[in-house]
């Protein structure tokens, strides 16, 4: 574990973008790099799921997505990857990923979940969502057809959600700074209508969907003949 700072000197934020990438695609990164710069996060870590709770089994093995994550982010020193969810044996929770980050980069490490709007609204149903905010910060993306949460807030969420913003709500990265975890910051993001389901129908179909990720991750997914 790392030495702990001395009080005050806190260490920059680091940034968890956890998501099945079924395939990344240009959307993710870009969710990514616009939280990094608007939060001033030192670097974002992309976190593949290996076996989601949420969801159906993804169209490729948890190999083949971790894979592709580190194609797609290679070149970029403020990108990184972790391969803990994919190496688990178990569900990809992100309670257990979160405890295990902390066991590795100790208690005064600022943590930043960036969560799309629509998965914030879902924390309810998440595995022990209520510990989340003593293990991370939680920085809310505005996404296309959702407004901006710093004008909804409070009050437009579901009682339990919103029970569990109140008081916790900053207006911009700094308050992500000086502290490990439990305040929520809103953040714009550059509407990009890309989904992975979108690329995996488009490939399905026999269409085309290249600029719609990186050149390196679709040779791969043409190499291992994936989502045809």
């Amino acid at each position: 574990m790392p030495s702990i700072p001395e009080q005050g000197a806190w260490p920059a934020p680091l940034g968890l973008l956890g998501g099945t990438f079924d395939p990344i695609h240009h959307g993710h990164l870009r969710l990514a790099e616009e939280a990094r710069e608007a939060l001033g996060l030192a670097r974002v870590r992309l976190i593949p799921a290996g076996q989601p709770p949420h969801r159906s089994s993804p169209r490729s093995l948890a190999a083949h997505r971790l894979a592709m994550t580190r194609l797609a982010i290679a070149g970029n020193p403020l990108l990184e990857v972790d391969d803990g969810e994919v190496l688990a044996s178990t569900r990809s929770y992100t309670v257990l990923t979160l405890e295990r980050l902390r066991s590795e980069l100790g208690s005064r490490q600022p943590l930043v979940l960036i969560l799309g709007a629509d998965a914030f609204e879902g924390l309810p149903s998440w595995h022990r969502w209520t510990e989340l905010l003593g293990l991370t910060h939680i920085a809310v993306a505005n996404r296309p057809g959702y407004a901006p949460h710093g004008r909804r807030w409070p009050g437009t969420l579901s009682a339990e959600l919103d029970a569990a913003c109140a008081g916790r709500i900053g207006e911009n990265g700094a308050a992500l700074a000086t502290s490990p975890a439990g305040r929520i910051v809103p953040f714009d993001m550059t509407p990009l209508a890309i989904s992975a389901s979108l690329i995996r129908d488009l490939f399905a179909g026999g269409h085309s969907v290249r600029y719609l990720l990186p050149d390196p991750v679709l040779d791969y997914i043409d190499k291992h003949s994936l989502y045809r």
